[in-house]
C-alpha cells in the first residue's frame, strides 16, 4: 500500500526541459533581499515554540530532544544555519522527506484521494521558518504580494477572504447588478511547480544572492519516501514541486503565482487563498461577458506557460443576480461559461 501510493504521489512530477524561461516582469521594490544572519536568540524561540510531540522527518530527531536542549543546540544550529546559508549548500539529510498520507474524502481504496504531507527534518523547518520570516518582512515592506492574497499571509485567513469577497458580491447586488463567478482549483499545485520557472519568480521579487542560491539547492536532489502504519516504500527522487509540510513550500507557492492578478486586472474581483482561486465579473453588457471570457483564456494560457494546470474536477461557475428569477439571458450565459473552449476543455465539469 505505502508503494502504490508512493507511485501515484510520484506520477505528477515530469521534468522541466531545459529550454528558454519565460519572461517574468519584476515588481517594483524599494531593496533587495540577497542574505541574513540567524542568532541563536532566535533558534532559541523557534526551539522553544515547537510542539513536542511534533513528528521527526527521517533524521529522527525529535522536537522534544530539541527542546530539552535548547542552550546547547541553539547555538550550534545557528552556526550551521549561516554556513549552510554561506555555502549555499544544503545537508544532504535535509532533502529528504517522509511522505504521510492524509485521506481527504471519497474512498479510501483510490490513491487519488489522499494528500501527500513530507515530514522533513526538524532542523531544516527551523531554518525554514527563519528565512521565512525574514522573505515575508521583505515582501511586506515592500508590498510585494498582491492583496488578493489571503493564504500563509499575516493578518489573513480565510475569514479575510470570505469576508472580502462577500463584501464586493453584496455592493454589486445592492446596486442592482449581476455578477459572474468562477471558482478555480490548480490541479496538484504545491507538487507542480517547476524550480526553475520558481526561480524567476523569486528573483522579480528582488530575492536573490546567497537567499536565492540557498533555495535552488534546497529545492534540487531531493529524496522522499512513503510511511504508511511503519510501512515505508523505496525511496524516489523529486524533480518538481515545493514540499507540503515543508515551512517555506507555501510562501514559495504564493510568489509563484502572485503575478496572475495582472492577467485578470479588467474584471471586478480576484480573490486567492493559495492554490483556491475566485474570479468574478459584473454583468452589465455583452462587453463584461467578453472581459471574462478572455480572463479565462488568459489565465489557462498563463497556466501553460507557467508549467501548471486547472483541476477540472473542482472548478465551478455560478451567477448571483439581483432578486430575481434566472432569465433566459442568465441561462444562455450560463451555458456559455459551459460550452466555450476554455471552459469546455479545462474545467470540463463546471456547475451552471
Amino acid at each position: 500500500m505505502a508503494q502504490a501510493l508512493y507511485d501515484f504521489f510520484t506520477s505528477v512530477f515530469t521534468r522541466e526541459g531545459p529550454g528558454a524561461l519565460p519572461s517574468c516582469e519584476k515588481l517594483p521594490s524599494a531593496s533587495v533581499l540577497n542574505e541574513m544572519v540567524i542568532d541563536s536568540d532566535t533558534v532559541k524561540k523557534k526551539i522553544l515554540k515547537l510542539k513536542p510531540g511534533s513528528s521527526p522527518g527521517p533524521d529522527k530527531m525529535t522536537a522534544g530532544f530539541l527542546i530539552a536542549n535548547v542552550d546547547a543546540m541553539a547555538p550550534a544550529l545557528a552556526h550551521i544555519f549561516n554556513k549552510s546559508l554561506e555555502t549555499g549548500v544544503v545537508p544532504e539529510d535535509w532533502k529528504t522527506a517522509n511522505v504521510t498520507p492524509i485521506f481527504k474524502k471519497g474512498s479510501k481504496a483510490k490513491p487519488g484521494n489522499y494528500r501527500p504531507v513530507s515530514l522533513t527534518p526538524i532542523p531544516c523547518r527551523l531554518m525554514e521558518s527563519c528565512m521565512r520570516d525574514a522573505m515575508v518582512d521583505h515582501l511586506v515592506t515592500n508590498a510585494l504580494i498582491k492583496d488578493s492574497q489571503h493564504g500563509f499571509m499575516r493578518k489573513k485567513s480565510c475569514t479575510t477572504n470570505l469576508l472580502q469577497f462577500l463584501e464586493k458580491l453584496t455592493t454589486v447586488q445592492d446596486q442592482g447588478h449581476s455578477i459572474d463567478v468562477i471558482y478555480l482549483d490548480f490541479a496538484k499545485a504545491f507538487d507542480k511547480v517547476p524550480h526553475r520557472r520558481l526561480l524567476e519568480k523569486f528573483k522579480a521579487h528582488s530575492i536573490g544572492g546567497q537567499i536565492l542560491k540557498w533555495v535552488e539547492n534546497w529545492l534540487s536532489g531531493r529524496k522522499q519516501r512513503t510511511v504508511l502504519n511503519g510501512e515505508f516504500s523505496d525511496w524516489g527522487d523529486v524533480w518538481l514541486g515545493v514540499p507540503q509540510g515543508s515551512v517555506l513550500g507555501p510562501l514559495a507557492f504564493v510568489i509563484f503565482i502572485n503575478d496572475i492578478d495582472l492577467v485578470v486586472r479588467f474584471i471586478t474581483l480576484m480573490n486567492k487563498f493559495a492554490d483556491d482561486t475566485k474570479v468574478a465579473n459584473s454583468i452589465f453588457t455583452d462587453a463584461d461577458v467578453a472581459n471574462l471570457q478572455e480572463c479565462l483564456d488568459q489565465l489557462v494560457a498563463w497556466a501553460d506557460t507557467w508549467g501548471m494546470a486547472f483541476n477540472m474536477e473542482k472548478c465551478k461557475v455560478s451567477g448571483l443576480h439581483h432578486g430575481r428569477a434566472h432569465t433566459d439571458e442568465d441561462l444562455g450565459r450560463a451555458r456559455h461559461w459551459c460550452q466555450s473552449p476554455t471552459v469546455s476543455q479545462t474545467l470540463s465539469t463546471v456547475v451552471c
